[in-house]
């Protein structure tokens, strides 16, 4: 039994001075820890998105067809659909065209190159649905990701009645 006590104290005591031993290590010493995260190939989000397939169909169906110009827009501009488009312009498209969609979103002023598009503009509210719903989904090269990826057909038409409701600030 006296044993015992003596083999647990010196454990423990050899426990407290490994222990400390390591605090003082634990900068110096640095184990490289084999991670394959690092080893593979990986995509910030909105790089280069895949186009479809070629002569493939989207799930929900047809969206454009080529030469035939910008589609109409299917979708009513009813209550739910503004809801639903003043909340997916808040998750998608705020940041960089602000609330009032001016072009004044809090990431604004770090896009040196070329500024967000004033959404409540003449420019702006003169363009087709279609032609609104086109650059949603495709996107403007170097100035705005495609958002086909991150929004449905019917939310991106959603967006579009939503940005009709854009007035200019007065």
């Amino acid at each position: 039994m006296r044993l015992l006590k003596q083999l647990f104290w010196v454990f423990l005591t050899l426990g407290i001075l490994f222990g400390i031993l390591e605090l003082f290590m634990f900068d110096i010493i640095k184990i490289d820890w084999v991670s394959f995260m690092e080893i593979q190939p990986s995509y910030r989000p909105m790089e280069d998105p895949l186009p479809p397939p070629s002569q493939s169909v989207p799930v929900e169906g047809a969206i454009v067809i080529p030469g035939m110009g910008a589609p109409e827009n299917p979708t009513t501009a009813d209550d739910a659909s503004l809801a639903r488009g003043a909340e997916l312009f808040a998750i998608n498209c705020q940041m960089c065209h602000g609330a009032d969609g001016a072009g004044s979103g809090p990431v604004a002023p770090f896009l040196i190159k070329f500024k967000p598009a004033d959404l409540t503009s003449a420019v702006a509210q003169s363009k087709s649905d279609g032609s609104m719903f086109l650059t949603i989904t495709n996107g403007v090269d170097g100035r705005m990701p495609a958002l086909n990826e991150n929004l449905t057909v019917s939310e991106r038409w959603d967006v579009v009645n939503f940005l009709r409701t854009l007035k200019p600030a007065e």
